[in-house]
């Protein structure tokens, strides 16, 4: 290809990729050109090429605004998660982390006591799910009941857990640290309900599922949210003293009643 030639179809590289808004593509394509050259790259490779650094770039982009756009409390990854008094959960977590439960609909429940990991670990799927191109939300129970509350008040809550349903992933800490309100309750089963089959729950509870029925007030209603959340779910039960305590000579926390009317003495 002549020289003058060469410099037309950089200009037009250069329009075109700014005109789709893909301004790698016009840097990969001048930096690749002479490798395809000469390693002899048909139009086909050479294209992939290009195109592939154009994908993987937004990819990462997207997956950091994604990320940002998630509320988590904090940034967590599973490389940084101390596997050593959870032995038992890393093959499964290992398993999750290829993002399969989330295209299949399933949920994922973390048990355990305070300090264990649970919202660590909660937390780093959510991040892997982020950069795997899925809309995540994270927020406590408690969190998300008032934001169901303040939408049922203003009547909106059918609108909203339809915008919700739009998130591949919704992440619910800490159930159990609090009871629940009837009303409370009620908009929380809703929750459930509206992506059951549809979309992906990660919880974190503090409690064993025998214990929910406390924490929502009402037998029947937690039954029938367990139901759902584990008819397509990973639960995973981990053990342990809280990683928070260790070194301190102080073996595990109080246990955390749901109950708030018991005599002191």
């Amino acid at each position: 290809m002549g020289q003058a030639k060469q410099t037309e179809s950089v200009k037009q590289i250069t329009y075109l990729s700014s005109a789709l808004k893909a301004p790698r593509i016009n840097e990969a394509a001048a930096r690749l050109a002479d490798q395809a050259r000469d390693a002899g790259w048909s139009f086909e490779d050479y294209l992939a090429a290009v195109l592939e650094r154009e994908v993987s770039a937004r990819n990462a982009s997207g997956g950091e605004l994604r990320i940002k756009a998630a509320g988590f409390p904090s940034r967590k990854t599973l490389e940084d998660f101390d596997w050593d008094p959870q032995p038992a959960s890393r093959q499964q977590i290992g398993s999750l982390a290829s993002g399969g439960f989330l295209l299949e609909a399933r949920n994922v429940v973390l048990l355990g006591p305070p300090g264990t990991g649970k919202t660590h670990l909660a937390t780093a799927l959510g991040i892997v799910a982020a950069r795997h191109g899925h809309r995540v939300l994270f927020a406590t129970a408690t969190d998300w009941v008032t934001r169901l509350t303040d939408a049922h008040r203003q009547g909106r809550l059918p609108q909203e857990l339809t915008k919700l349903r739009r998130y591949g992933l919704i992440i619910v800490d800490e159930v159990g640290y609090l009871p629940f309100e009837q009303d409370a309750a009620n908009l929380f089963f809703q929750l459930v309900s509206s992506r059951y089959e549809h979309a992906s729950l990660i919880l974190t509870s503090n409690l064993p599922f025998s214990s929910w029925g406390g924490v929502f007030g009402d037998q029947a209603v937690a039954a029938a949210m367990i139901d759902r959340i584990v008819h397509h779910a990973d639960v995973l039960t981990l053990k342990g003293a809280s990683y928070r305590l260790r070194g301190r000579g102080i073996d595990s926390l109080p246990s955390i009643r749901t109950t708030t009317n018991e005599n002191p003495d």
